[in-house]
This record gives C-alpha cells, sequence and structure tokens, in this order.
C-alpha cells in the first residue's frame, strides 16, 4: 500500500493520475451543453449506496471510471452561463492551479514550522486585502473557511471588546436581510435569543439609519450594551449594500463595534469602476469577505479582516506542543494565534496565483462584467409584462417573479413560481435560486458568470413563464 504515498518514490505514478484526472474534468467542461442533468435523488442514492467502500477497486482508472458514473456526470456546473442560481462563482484557472499545488504539497498554516512560506503569503494578501479596504497600519487578519465562519469571528471580537459581565444585555443590530449566520453566530456566542435586533430595509433593501439610530437609543435607556452593529455589503438575495458612512457615524456615536460583512460585495474592491459602492467600509472594526463569491476562487477562500490586530488576542489560545508563548517573544509568525481553526489549508496560495497571473485589475474587470450584466437583466425584466422585478440590482443579484395576466390569486401565483423553479431544475437546462419577499414566492438569478449573457437571461425567462403557465393551465384543468 505504501505505493499510493505521494513521496519521491511516486512522483511519476502522481503525475499521470493527476494528469487523467484532469483529462476526465477537461473533457466534462468541454461537452457540458447545460448545468445539470436533472438526475433525481431517487435515481442517484441507489447508484452510491451499492457501492461497498470496503472493496477497492485497485486502480484509478476504474475509480474514476465509477466516478464519471456516480458524480461528473451528474454534477452541478457552475461554469455553464445558465447557472444563475446561488453565489457560486465559475473559478479561474491559476487559483485552480493554486488548488493542485496546496493539496499535494498539503502545508498547515496553524505554524510557521509547518508552512513558512505559505504563512507569509496568507500574511502579505491579509495586508493587501486591508489596504484595499483602508483599514489603516495596525489592520491584521486572517483566511477562513467562509463567511459564516468570518463573521462568527468578528462578532466573538465584539463580544470580547464589549466588555461586560452580562452576556444578556449585549445586542447586535443587523438589517432584516442581513446573512443568517448572525443569528446563527449569537446563538454559537450563548447570546440570548433576543440578542440581535432586527432593523428594517427601505425600498432598495438597504438598512435604515434612521431606524438604527432609534434602536441604538432605545438600547441606551433600557441599560443594555450595543455590541456591534452588522452592515451588509452585497446581501445574499438582493446584493444590497447598507448606507456605510451613515452606519459608522452611528457606531462612532454610541460606542458600538462597527463589522461589515462584505462576504459577497468584496468584488468592489478590485472594481474599475464601482468601488466607490462601498465607500465608508474603511471605518470598520472588522470586515468578512469571501473571494470564493466575487473573486472567482475556488472553495474555500475567505478572511476576516479588523482595524486592530491587537483584537485578534480574543480567538488565542497557547499550547506547549504548537504555539509556546515563547514563540511570541521570538517573533515566530503562528497563524494559529489569530485562527479558530487549528489545522488549516493554504487557501490563499489560490488567491495569490491569480493576482500574480491576473492582477486584481484581471479580478475587478470580471466582477465589474457581472455587475453590468445584471443592470441589462434588470432592463429586460423590468420591460417585460409578465414578470415583476423587486429592486435594481447594486451588485449581480435579481429578484423578480412571474406574474400571470389572468391569475390574481397571490397564492396560486407562488405555487406556479415554486413549481416553474422545480421543473426548470429538473429540466436541467438552467438554474435559478427562489427568495420569499413580504411573505411571498419570489425567484432569483445571482449572475456571478461574465460568459453569461443578456440572450441567456431572456432565454431562462422564457423557459419560468413556460413552466409556470404549463402549471396554471394543467391547475385550470383540475379545477374544471
Amino acid at each position: 500500500m505504501r505505493s499510493h504515498l505521494l513521496n519521491d518514490t511516486t512522483a511519476e505514478q502522481y503525475r499521470r493520475s493527476v494528469t487523467d484526472g484532469v483529462e476526465r474534468v477537461a473533457a466534462k467542461l468541454a461537452t457540458t451543453d447545460r448545468p445539470f442533468t436533472g438526475i433525481t435523488v431517487d435515481a442517484l442514492t441507489p447508484r452510491i449506496d451499492e457501492i461497498d467502500l470496503d472493496q477497492p477497486l485497485h486502480d484509478t482508472t476504474a475509480v474514476l471510471d465509477e466516478l464519471e458514473d456516480v458524480y461528473l456526470r451528474d454534477a452541478i456546473y457552475f461554469h455553464h452561463p445558465r447557472y444563475l442560481a446561488h453565489l457560486n462563482c465559475p473559478v479561474v484557472i491559476p487559483a485552480v492551479l493554486g488548488e493542485a499545488v496546496l493539496s499535494a504539497v498539503n502545508s498547515s498554516l496553524d505554524t510557521w514550522d509547518q508552512s513558512a512560506g505559505g504563512t507569509l503569503i496568507e500574511r502579505k494578501l491579509i495586508d493587501w486585502t486591508t489596504e484595499r479596504i483602508g483599514l489603516g497600519p495596525a489592520a491584521d487578519g486572517v483566511f477562513t473557511s467562509g463567511g459564516t465562519q468570518s463573521n462568527l469571528q468578528a462578532l466573538l471580537l465584539a463580544r470580547e471588546e464589549a466588555k461586560t459581565d452580562s452576556l444578556a444585555k449585549l445586542r447586535i443590530f443587523a438589517s432584516e436581510v442581513s446573512h443568517f449566520s448572525v443569528k446563527k453566530s449569537a446563538k454559537l456566542l450563548g447570546l440570548g435569543q433576543d440578542a440581535v435586533v432586527s432593523i428594517p430595509v427601505d425600498h432598495d433593501k438597504r438598512m435604515q439609519t434612521v431606524a438604527l439610530a432609534r434602536e441604538l437609543e432605545r438600547c441606551a435607556q433600557d441599560g443594555l450594551v450595543p455590541m456591534a452593529v452588522v452592515a451588509t455589503a452585497g446581501t445574499t438575495d438582493f446584493g444590497s449594500i447598507d448606507p456605510l458612512p451613515e452606519i459608522a457615524e452611528l457606531c462612532e456615536q454610541f460606542g458600538t463595534w462597527m463589522h461589515v460583512d462584505a462576504a459577497y460585495g468584496c468584488g468592489l474592491l478590485a472594481s474599475l469602476k464601482h468601488r466607490d459602492r462601498i465607500s465608508g467600509i474603511e471605518r470598520a472594526d472588522s470586515v468578512t469577505v469571501d473571494y470564493h463569491k466575487s473573486f472567482f476562487q475556488p472553495v474555500s477562500s475567505s478572511a476576516v479582516l479588523v482595524r486592530d490586530a491587537a483584537t485578534l488576542r480574543h480567538a488565542t489560545y497557547h499550547a506547549e506542543y504548537l504555539n509556546p508563548r515563547r514563540m511570541v517573544e521570538e517573533r515566530i509568525p503562528n497563524q494559529v494565534d489569530k485562527s479558530l481553526q487549528t489545522t488549516r489549508r493554504f487557501d490563499a496560495l489560490k488567491l495569490w496565483m491569480t493576482l500574480r497571473t491576473m492582477g486584481a485589475d484581471g479580478i475587478g474587470q470580471l466582477f465589474d462584467e457581472v455587475c453590468e450584466l445584471a443592470r441589462e437583466g434588470w432592463k429586460l425584466i423590468a420591460s417585460d409584462p409578465r414578470f415583476d422585478v423587486v429592486v435594481r440590482p447594486s451588485l449581480s443579484t435579481l429578484v423578480f417573479r412571474y406574474i400571470p395576466a389572468a391569475v390574481t390569486d397571490p397564492a396560486e401565483i407562488d405555487r406556479a413560481n415554486l413549481y416553474a423553479r422545480k421543473a426548470l431544475f429538473a429540466s436541467g437546462d438552467a438554474i435559478v435560486a427562489g427568495t420569499k419577499v413580504g411573505g411571498r414566492h419570489y425567484l432569483k438569478f445571482t449572475l456571478l458568470n461574465p460568459e453569461t449573457q443578456a440572450s441567456d437571461i431572456a432565454a431562462v425567462l422564457d423557459l419560468i413563464a413556460g413552466h409556470a403557465e404549463q402549471y396554471l393551465g394543467e391547475s385550470l384543468d383540475r379545477a374544471s
């Protein structure tokens, strides 16, 4: 079995095996003509269940053949221009190359003696990002597994900086369309059920700062502690960006930690045209960025950044076998001192390879393209009497729903939209997401693929309308 270990004696076998796998994926990418095959859970489950993991195939070619049957054939391919569902981006080739390198070398980014060069590369990228944000010379941060972990760590730091003996008094303020991880983090941090105060949004789905000011004042009057305000730069459903400068003013006035969840909107940090949309982010105490959303990186690639590096001490624990205190005095850089994780992949390498190959302007150009596509898509939907679109896009998300001319029952319209989304997914021709607005069911395009064109959007709208009309026709037949 030692023949399977990656080392100096198996380098050639490694080259052949990886090349074979890459060729399979490349062939699949080159011939995929729709984002999904439409396979059902019931059809795929038996193929997985019948595999006996205690009976290996002993041959990578046979394993890849099997993988084709149980995964590659039916995988959902985000690179396809009619994948329009969630915050999944197509990935750039330099980042995929970085993924191959980091997986083979397998550095762990917790300590210097496990990843010397990797430690410095990650730190350089953190410095690069904090400079792009404008957090100042004392800023720092660390890579994480994703926006949820980044938000959790930021709110952990905010909780500790709040300096209160009563967790029950702590309050977090976030808009009603903020990411669910805010409430999840509050629970994980031991705060009460009512710790997260939901702030209403305006017509453009941006936090209402008048309402925020009112809630902060009420918090002070009630003897409670305003632990943090979470401003969102790119909400999941609408791509809306909260008014960051006004929120920063309120946080300063009330002595409250300002966290900006820019997991989605961080692509604007590289934008050539729209950087001003996140003006005010430089005043944050902490920021979440997801490079695997709008920097076209493979999952996972995220970071939490802080204005004051000293606040990261709240995540620091020392173990004699790993990162004893003396290493701090010896100025040995151990990234575990800043992280909620111990063992951690060298995910920073993917962004490093991307920047060194394409440059920040290359990333920004791609993100600007999808933002422009969203504006074109909005015009298409807004001018189409078959659809109702919620808001103009701030980034690259469109929320809308099919409105039949002859049906007025909102519940029936809900069912038609739900059916259309499900039927579209089952066909594999395109994939769209869904959400609720005002208690009603809506559909969602999340546009992160520069290869998607307005013609793709128009075609998918026709498909949605066709499926919805089919449902309504069948519904009328059943009722008659």
